[in-house]
C-alpha cells in the first residue's frame, strides 16, 4: 500500500510588521531562536536543513548518526537540527532496538510544506 502523501502547512500573518503566527520562542531548549521576523523561515529551513531533509528522503539512514556521516557533518549538530526539525513536525523519530539500547532512525513527516504569508 502506498504511503499518504502529508503536506505541511504554514501559515504566517503581518501583524504590525513582524510574523506572528506559527513561530513561537522555544522552551526548555539551550539555544534560542527568534522566530519574531523573517529571518525565522531562514533559521528553520537553513540549507543545512534542507540538506538534512533531502538525505533522509533519498538515503533512508538507519539512526542520526549514520546521517551525520551521511551528510559529512557533526553528530551533535546534526542532532540538534533534527530536535528542531522534530519539535515543528517536519521529522520524526522511530525508536529501534539495537542489542541493549534503542537507536533513533529519523522519518520525513512531511512529503511537502507549503509557506503562506498574509500581508
Amino acid at each position: 500500500m502506498a504511503k499518504e502523501k502529508i503536506t505541511k502547512e504554514i501559515n504566517l500573518n503581518i501583524e504590525s510588521g513582524a510574523f506572528t503566527g506559527f513561530f513561537k520562542r522555544l522552551r526548555g531548549q539551550k539555544k534560542s531562536y527568534d522566530f519574531s521576523g523573517i529571518s525565522a523561515l531562514r533559521q528553520l529551513f537553513s540549507n543545512e536543513r534542507a540538506r538534512l531533509l533531502r538525505t533522509i528522503k533519498d538515503k533512508e539512514p538507519s539512526s542520526i548518526y549514520a546521517l551525520a556521516k551521511m551528510l559529512g557533518r557533526d553528530f551533535k549538530s546534526v542532532r540538534e537540527d533534527v530536535k528542531l526539525l522534530e519539535k515543528f513536525g517536519f521529522i520524526e523519530l522511530d525508536a529501534i532496538a539495537k542489542g541493549n539500547r534503542d537507536t533513533l532512525k529519523p522519518l520525513l513527516s512531511a512529503d511537502k510544506v507549503v509557506i503562506t504569508i498574509e500581508i
